[in-house]
C-alpha cells in the first residue's frame, strides 16, 4: 500500500467533500412559498406583567425578567438586552420567584413564609425577635451609629496623623444597589468616618 502524504490526504479529503455537497439531495422545499406565516397561539406567559429588574444574589448585577400575574412572580427569566448577562441566569438567578414564592402541598403558589418583609428587632440578651415599625427601626439605628461614632471616634493615629475615623463600625454593600446608591452611601460612610467599607458578593 503506497504510503499516502499529507497533501494528497487533505486533496481526498476536499474532493470527497465537494462530491458529497454535490450529490446530496436538497431539502424538499415547501411548494406554498407565498402563503402567509401562521401566527402561534397565545401563550400564557404572554398575558402576564413583566417586570425588570436585577438579580440580587450576587456583585455581577445580572439583568432579570419577571413575569407576574398581579398577585405573585410565576416565572423568572434573564433579560437578553441586558448587557451583562445578555439573557442567562445562574441557578440562583433562575431561582429567584422562590424568594418570594414557595409551592404549597396542594399544588399552590403562596408567599414565601420564609421571607421577612417587616423589620424585626431583638433586644440585648433576648433569644426572640420583635416586629417594630420602620420609623422605630430607624431611629434606633441612627442613634446606635452616634453613640459607637462619639465613643470611638479618632481624630489623630498614635504617629499624630490627622485620620479622623471611627473603626467600631463597618459598612456592607449589596448588589441590589445602583451606582447612584452606592456613591451616596459611600459619601455618608466617609463622612461619618466609617473606613472599614466592604461588598458582600467579594465575602
Amino acid at each position: 500500500m503506497a504510503k499516502l502524504s499529507r497533501r494528497e490526504f487533505l486533496k481526498q479529503i476536499g474532493l470527497g467533500t465537494a462530491g458529497i455537497t454535490l450529490f446530496s439531495t436538497p431539502a424538499a422545499a415547501s411548494s406554498d412559498t407565498q402563503a402567509p406565516l401562521k401566527v402561534k397561539a397565545e401563550t400564557k406567559i404572554s398575558r402576564l406583567k413583566e417586570t425588570y429588574t436585577v438579580c440580587a444574589f450576587c456583585g455581577c448585577g445580572c439583568g432579570i425578567i419577571l413575569y407576574s400575574d398581579g398577585k405573585e412572580i410565576v416565572y423568572a427569566e434573564g433579560d437578553p438586552d441586558h448587557p451583562v448577562n445578555q439573557g442567562t441566569l445562574c441557578t440562583k438567578g433562575s431561582s429567584i420567584a422562590d424568594v418570594y414564592n414557595v409551592v404549597s402541598d396542594s399544588g399552590k403558589r403562596v408567599i414565601n413564609p420564609r421571607r421577612i418583609i417587616k423589620p424585626l428587632y431583638r433586644a440585648p440578651g433576648s433569644s426572640s425577635w420583635e416586629e417594630k415599625s420602620w420609623d422605630w427601626i430607624l431611629k434606633r439605628i441612627a442613634q446606635k451609629i452616634k453613640e459607637t461614632r462619639d465613643a470611638t471616634f479618632e481624630e489623630k493615629d498614635q504617629n499624630g496623623v490627622t485620620v479622623n475615623r471611627t473603626q467600631a463600625i463597618a459598612a456592607l454593600g449589596s448588589a441590589s444597589l445602583d451606582n447612584e446608591e452606592n456613591y451616596l452611601l459611600h459619601k455618608m460612610f466617609r463622612g461619618l468616618g466609617i473606613i472599614n467599607m466592604e461588598h458582600h458578593a467579594r465575602l
